[in-house]
């Protein structure tokens, strides 16, 4: 176990925090300090759910009281949201329920000290929305006691479920759907893995068939790396979209950059719709241009991620959270583009973007419950004191 100290802190009693279902980590927030447990990776293991439940045991040995709650991911059939709720029924507090991306920028609020109100860019492979669909591409507007979705990348459909995010041709499939190109997905993606194969994503998208939708940001990278020919199917978490960084990376090194004007749309329900990027990806690989297409992926993201920034009326700091701001290309580019016009932009520093630093987040946005004993076990949702 390791803390730290956070800035700007209150003096808070006791929370506790399980964390993510992926690199799980928990903690435990109290006074002006954060006490973390080691890394125990994802609770599909049996072993790390062995070792989350004597990390949990070990913090609350560290606790000065009683923790005032316990806080964890809003997905109910997580075995750390299990473990949360038989904790706080043991010691009588709690349980608290707080959505997987505001916790990714509750933990940047914690880290950097800030209290008044952010905008949230929260980027990553999936998340549990409070309307019960996978999330991963949100702008939230946050408030240490509450908050507000004010927008989401378009879903992708994922054929398949769980398998699409595995397998990039099935995104590029899925690209091809939203495009209403649904007749090129075999001639396109048949010769890659089987006309069988890609002849019943086909059917599955057609008759929106087990194609759940997610607007999850990690599946638009791993969506223009089946489209570019840079991923087929995966190996490693990430394998697609750390590949696909790579070869931008690599591009504009040596290339000057390619041309984003008009490639995203930003509709009034403050959906942000890359279609048009699409589009040009597709163009772009039957000329063999994968190398381009990859740097204008990243380049277009993160314009269109300033624009929308840009558009709220709310000017206010901008916090970088999740997974996909790992990627260093996009981060620095967003950053860069979002100060030239004099926007805030807080990132990770001392703890992670990902899963393994969402814990802090969870118990920082639980240590400012309102009514907390109002509020036991009940997710802090977004109609909440949000205006």
């Amino acid at each position: 176990m390791h803390s730290q100290k956070l800035p700007n802190a209150n003096v808070w009693p006791p929370v506790l925090a399980c964390g993510a279902w992926l690199k799980n980590a928990a903690c435990l927030l109290q006074r002006d300090q954060v006490l973390w447990s080691p890394v125990h990776g994802d609770l599909g293991d049996p072993q790390s759910c062995l070792d989350l439940e004597a990390s949990l045991e070990r913090l609350l040995a560290h606790a000065d009281a009683t923790p005032q709650a316990i806080a964890h991911d809003l997905h109910p059939d997580f075995y750390s949201s299990q473990l949360a709720v038989s904790l706080a029924a043991r010691l009588d507090v709690p349980a608290l329920a707080v959505q997987h991306h505001h916790a990714h920028i509750g933990a940047l609020m914690a880290e950097h000290g800030l209290d008044g109100p952010v905008l949230g860019l929260a980027l990553d492979g999936v998340g549990l929305g409070s309307d019960g669909a996978a999330w991963g591409g949100e702008l939230l507007w946050v408030a240490p006691d509450a908050w507000r979705r004010l927008g989401h990348l378009l879903p992708l459909p994922l054929p398949g479920g769980d398998i699409a995010a595995r397998e990039p041709w099935r995104l590029a499939a899925a690209a091809l759907h939203l495009l209403g190109r649904n007749e090129e997905i075999i001639t396109r993606l048949g010769a890659l893995v089987g006309e069988q194969s890609a002849g019943t994503v086909a059917g599955m998208l057609r008759r929106n068939l087990n194609c759940p939708p997610s607007s999850g940001a990690g599946r638009w990278f791993d969506a223009a790396a089946g489209i570019l020919g840079i991923s087929v199917r995966q190996q490693a978490e990430a394998e697609a979209a750390i590949a696909l960084e790579r070869l931008a990376s690599d591009y504009l090194a040596a290339n000057a950059e390619p041309t984003v004007e008009g490639l995203w749309r930003i509709r009034a329900d403050g959906v942000l719709d890359l279609r048009p990027l699409l589009t040009r990806l597709f163009d772009l690989a039957d000329h063999g241009r994968s190398a381009e297409g990859a740097a204008l992926f990243h380049l277009t993201l993160a314009a269109a991620l300033t624009d929308w920034v840009l558009q709220q009326p709310a000017k206010l700091p901008v916090l970088l959270g999740g997974g996909c701001f790992a990627n260093r290309l996009l981060s620095a580019r967003l950053s860069h583009l979002l100060g030239t016009h004099g926007v805030p932009v807080f990132s990770a520093q001392s703890v992670s973007c990902g899963d393994a630093g969402l814990a802090l987040g969870q118990g920082w946005i639980a240590a400012h419950w309102p009514e907390l004993e109002s509020q036991a076990a009940l997710p802090l949702e977004e109609p909440l004191s949000c205006a």
